[in-house]
């Protein structure tokens, strides 16, 4: 059972980016958390390098956000919004219907567009379905053309697609946006760099988040290349750090991991990181304040002891720390 304590009451959510709330996106505050000492400190995340080693090694995630949110219709007239999640083939996507659906029910979607409901991934969880679209154009093209980013409750004003985006988004197919790296500039990459750190980037294509309650995480592809495989076994090889940034990082290495070595791979993972998994692949992690209700909790509580993680957020509630997508930073070393 998780901690009560592990939750961001307190904290304030994130409305906006920090850039719309007056603020650039690699100044919002970082809380560093040693391990070893079992302290924190209060820095920006522009200050990054100073906490980072000669020979440290970051791996980031290259994918980028597409706007996966559709505006649906109920044959029955009923508008709502249809979150695109995840390619099976070229017809059939998981998908999040933001409304009560049923077996067999069909949305219609812009340009004479549609979605049949075909099944829930999770039969005990009916949140996200298995669809068959049938579409006047691919569905990136249609997405780009009819789509827009996924934006929950929290988010006070549409955004655009720019705004979810990482510095590193190369590969188009995340439908919600792997934001640990967010706060990532040309400068605090160059500073990264004269640290002696170096960067390494993984593939995985970020699901639709589960908000509502505990769930399993869906599957999702990722790919590791050869680079970034020979990459992190040198680092491990050589005793030096391999610092993850976001879950989704540590998602994508631990799945890659074969008789302790992580090998290139591409495909399907369906890994759950839990507070009892043993991680082979990271050393450290950046990520962002998660609520309670996300499953990336029981992936930290993998890292940190429940004490360490509870003070941790403990001391970011009482520093007014902001959490969700366009939140504040959480170091941990």
């Amino acid at each position: 059972m998780m901690p009560m304590a592990i939750e961001a009451r307190g904290m304030r959510e994130a409305v906006l980016p920090p850039e719309r709330r007056g603020i650039e996106r690699d100044t919002v505050r970082m809380l560093v958390t040693n391990r070893t000492t079992r302290a924190h400190e209060h820095a920006r995340f522009l200050d990054l390098p100073k906490f980072l080693l000669p020979g440290d090694l970051l791996v980031v995630n290259d994918s980028a956000t597409v706007p996966a949110a559709l505006n649906a219709t109920t044959l029955g007239g009923d508008s709502l919004k249809l979150h695109v999640a995840t390619m099976i083939d070229s017809r059939i996507w998981m998908a999040e219907p933001r409304a009560t659906v049923h077996a067999g029910e069909e949305l219609r979607l812009p340009d004479g567009g549609s979605a049949v409901m075909i099944a829930p991934v999770d039969p005990e969880h009916a949140r996200v379905w298995y669809a068959w679209f049938s579409l006047p154009l691919p569905m990136r093209a249609y997405l780009a053309k009819f789509g827009e980013p996924i934006r929950y409750g929290y988010v006070s004003e549409r955004l655009p697609l720019a705004d979810y985006q990482t510095l590193f988004a190369r590969h188009p197919g995340s439908a919600e946006m792997p934001s640990a790296a967010r706060p990532f500039t040309l400068r605090v990459l160059r500073g990264v760099r004269r640290s002696g750190a170096t960067v390494a980037k993984v593939t995985l294509h970020c699901s639709v988040s589960s908000f509502e309650r505990p769930e399993r995480p869906l599957s999702e592809r990722f790919y590791v290349s050869p680079e970034t495989a020979e990459a992190v076994n040198a680092a491990k090889s050589d005793g030096r750090r391999v610092i993850a940034v976001g879950t989704t990082v540590v998602r994508a290495l631990e799945s890659a991991m074969r008789d302790g070595t992580v090998v290139a791979c591409s495909g399907w993972t369906d890994l759950v990181v839990e507070p009892q998994t043993q991680l082979r692949a990271i050393d450290a992690l950046i990520t962002g304040f998660h609520d309670r209700a996300a499953t990336h909790i029981a992936m930290l509580r993998a890292i940190l002891d429940d004490e360490l993680l509870e003070d941790a957020y403990g001391e970011a509630a009482q520093n007014e720390y902001f959490y969700h997508e366009f939140g504040d930073i959480h170091l941990i070393l």
